[in-house]
């Protein structure tokens, strides 16, 4: 069966949602904030009204015991939290330019770089009806094999999300060429798209055309290209569609592709049109550009005003 074939719809209730990698401190200039784009993802889409579940590893440590801690404190479970005992919780130093656009540096050899196979994550895996996984999550082959592990024992009909996330030198095109053939929809941004598909034998041509020709060549349902204040670009196999971004004032744009990945998981397993997807997922990627970390507590009636129009108060 093709992967365009694969069904995206769950009708039945909430979605299990699953944010498969790393969970990290990010350590910002005004102090540590939880994150790593699969907790991040996790959490957005718990927030959307889906149940999102962090499938991770943490250490032993001070860090990881607080990382725990909050994690439950965003409402999320760590049933699928994995502790390690040898190995550190990761840190992520974070710095900001002037538009608060992040720049990472992120410690090797830590506790996620260790993920697990177990009985406990082969049935998450049954049970997922979509998976979000990164790059940066496989540096190490370790996690690679657990993660492709996962991947491969999820049913057929598990929507499988790729979020592209390029980080220092942790990334190769033997990953990037195995994770475009276990995923269905795969999300970048505009500086990664010429990188990622440089890397995949895809030398040249507008944004448009590289989206389109990734798609061909991996038999993908859609591409997804964030561009920051730039707005996104949404190109399936039926149809493209741009949108412009919004103004908003940026605090620092960390999670803001996040948000959109779990705006874009949320809407698409409903059937919604993919310019209902692009305008509410750059409506919750720009209210995020405008807190202070990745993972800001959001009450219901403020997601209903975030997704009505951008407020940064």
């Amino acid at each position: 069966m093709a992967k365009n074939d694969v069904s995206g719809n769950f009708l039945n209730g909430p979605a299990a949602m699953i944010g498969l990698g790393e969970v990290l401190w990010d350590l910002l200039p005004s102090g540590k904030k939880l994150g790593g784009a699969p907790a991040n993802f996790a959490y957005m889409v718990n927030v959307l009204g889906d149940r999102g579940i962090i499938a991770s590893r943490i250490g032993n440590d001070e860090f990881g015991r607080e990382a725990r801690i909050a994690i439950q404190a965003l409402g999320l479970d760590t049933t699928y939290v994995q502790q390690d005992d040898y190995h550190p919780t990761s840190t992520s130093e974070v710095t900001l330019d002037n538009e608060g656009q992040p720049e990472f540096k992120i410690k090797e050899s830590v506790s996620w770089d260790y993920l697990e196979s177990t009985p406990q994550w082969a049935a998450l895996a049954a049970e997922a009806d979509v998976i979000c996984f990164g790059s940066l999550a496989q540096r190490s082959p370790i996690a690679a094999a657990t993660i492709n592990r996962f991947l491969q024992s999820a049913p057929k009909q598990t929507l499988r999300i790729f979020d592209v996330n390029l980080r220092q030198s942790f990334f190769n095109g033997e990953v990037l060429q195995r994770s475009f053939e276990l995923a269905h929809i795969v999300k970048l941004n505009h500086h990664e798209l010429p990188r990622v598909s440089s890397l995949l034998g895809i030398n040249s041509g507008s944004e448009r055309a590289l989206a389109a020709r990734l798609m061909e060549k991996f038999d993908l349902r859609l591409v997804c290209v964030t561009r920051g204040s730039g707005g996104s670009l949404l190109v399936s196999p039926k149809e493209i569609v741009a949108h412009e971004g919004l103004r908003v004032r940026v605090a620092d744009a960390v999670g803001a592709g996040d948000a959109f990945t779990a705006c874009l998981a949320y809407h698409y397993v409903r059937g919604r049109s993919l310019r209902d997807i692009s305008e509410y997922g750059n409506r919750f990627a720009a209210w995020i550009a405008t807190q202070v970390g990745a993972t800001p507590l959001i009450e219901g009636m403020r997601l209903q005003e975030i997704m009505d129009g951008i407020s940064s108060e």
